[in-house]
């Protein structure tokens, strides 16, 4: 599952491809009309649309003579998972923590002095 989530987030680290998915939240879409508001040649579009489709994270088949692109929610799915496990830890309240150091650590004048061997 990991080599999984690598491909699933370096899909999603791109701004273009995160747009891509945005517009297909909406509903399945023909390639062209992916490509038409970006600033970019179809060619250009057909590999961003390439990775997400081998990340998992858009399907894509033909239809006639075009090629429709379809979100795969499953794909997201598993990202949004991994990531809430992260979400179960209370913020750390890093000036408490100073506090509770500055308690409970020696200061560098009570530290004992180390002699060299």
């Amino acid at each position: 599952m990991a080599d999984r989530l690598d491909i699933i987030f370096a899909a999603l680290a791109d701004p273009t491809r995160r747009r891509i998915l945005a517009m297909l939240l909406e509903d399945d879409m023909a390639v062209t009309d992916v490509a038409e508001p970006f600033e970019m040649s179809l060619a250009a579009v057909s590999k961003h649309l390439g990775l997400l489709g081998r990340s998992g994270l858009i399907s894509q088949e033909k239809r006639g003579r075009v090629k429709w692109c379809k979100l795969e929610p499953d794909a997201l799915r598993d990202a949004s998972v991994w990531m809430q496990g992260f979400g179960q830890f209370e913020p750390v309240n890093l000036d408490a923590f100073e506090r509770f150091l500055d308690t409970e650590l020696p200061t560098q004048t009570e530290l004992p002095l180390q002699k060299d061997p």
